[in-house]
């Protein structure tokens, strides 16, 4: 089996519950060894309280989760030998240096002397934080914050990597330099990571596969160009068009082609709603009545569109479960 193929991560029914509320429903997740997958969702959706019972942080009231065959409940120590974890809030002491501040992890971590030199400082220039290794912590912006937090992680040498909301309150430029160094423990290490958060479009830069969360159940899963298509299968084709010309003559005829449901107009594009990709067909139909195309997107493909589609129809169906007086 190729590594990619190899499945390192398992979840089976896990669920939580909190007195009557259930934080995660029955979820069953499976992810692969040297894989990015993000887990999305808005705040309250259940993915901490999934990440913490994968860690061993706390037990599930139902079904099981297992790291590298090994059960996150029965043996919490043997997972946390083989993953390693960055909260949403990556705490340091902030009187210690950046680099004095991963001696400290690393000693906790069995490491010492020429070891333990050699490791941080190979860690600080993986993640261009030399120059500022030896500035106190409490100096340090939250994407350098973020980055020493990932050194930090890798002090153990972690094959997993779990991330919670990694991205949150950094700029842009940190941003860039956060995901480009996600992508090569990834593609480069070959490590597995897990990144929970409800940054869509950041996430979509990365992820490889991705899961969308709403209240405690998993209710979509895959590679964003996979979840597009499904969408597009279930709720049609929606294309926005804009030509020059842009006249009535053009409208009469697009409304005449195969497929089309219904044509409307938001500013100067033309919305194109159809059963079927109509993309090429449209293209070679413009081009031989000499019309000049000035935009053509296929709505559904982006993750914030297949996100909010899948989320309402996750509200709608729980609508339809309460009933009308909102009892189940």
């Amino acid at each position: 089996m190729d590594n990619t193929e190899q499945i390192i991560i398992t979840t089976q029914g896990l669920t939580k519950r909190y007195g009557e509320k259930c934080a995660v429903n029955g979820l069953d997740l499976s992810i692969r060894k040297g894989e990015i997958f993000g887990l999305l969702g808005p705040n309250g959706a259940g993915k901490t309280t999934t990440i913490l019972m994968l860690l061993g942080l706390t037990e599930p009231s139902e079904g099981t989760a297992s790291i590298c065959g090994i059960d996150c409940t029965r043996d919490p120590v043997s997972v946390k030998r083989i993953v390693g974890y960055m909260p949403d809030n990556v705490g340091f002491y902030s009187d210690l240096t950046g680099r004095e501040n991963l001696r400290f992890t690393g000693r906790l971590n069995g490491l010492s002397g020429k070891e333990l030199d050699e490791r941080v400082d190979s860690l600080l220039d993986r993640v261009g934080m030399t120059d500022a290794a030896d500035q106190k912590a409490s100096t340090y912006s939250k994407g350098m914050r973020q980055r020493l937090g990932i050194a930090d992680v890798l002090m153990k040498d972690p094959q997993i990597i779990i991330m919670d909301e990694p991205t949150l309150g950094i700029d842009p430029e940190g941003m860039r330099e956060l995901l480009i160094l996600m992508r090569k423990l990834s593609k480069e290490d070959g490590r597995t990571l897990l990144i929970s958060s409800h940054q869509l479009y950041q996430i979509q830069q990365i992820c490889d596969r991705v899961g969308i969360f709403v209240s405690g159940s998993l209710i979509a899963c895959g590679e964003i160009s996979e979840l597009g298509k499904q969408i597009q299968q279930e709720t049609h084709y929606s294309l926005e068009l804009e030509t020059t010309p842009s006249d009535i003559e053009l409208l009469n005829e697009i409304v005449k082609q195969p497929g089309v449901e219904h044509v409307s107009k938001e500013g100067k594009q033309f919305i194109i709603e159809s059963v079927a990709d109509l993309r090429e067909n449209l293209t070679a139909f413009l081009g031989s009545r000499g019309y000049k195309i000035l935009h053509l997107h296929q709505r559904g493909g982006d993750l914030d569109e297949i996100y909010r589609l899948y989320f309402e129809r996750a509200e709608q169906q729980d609508e339809k479960t309460r009933g009308p007086h909102g009892s189940l």
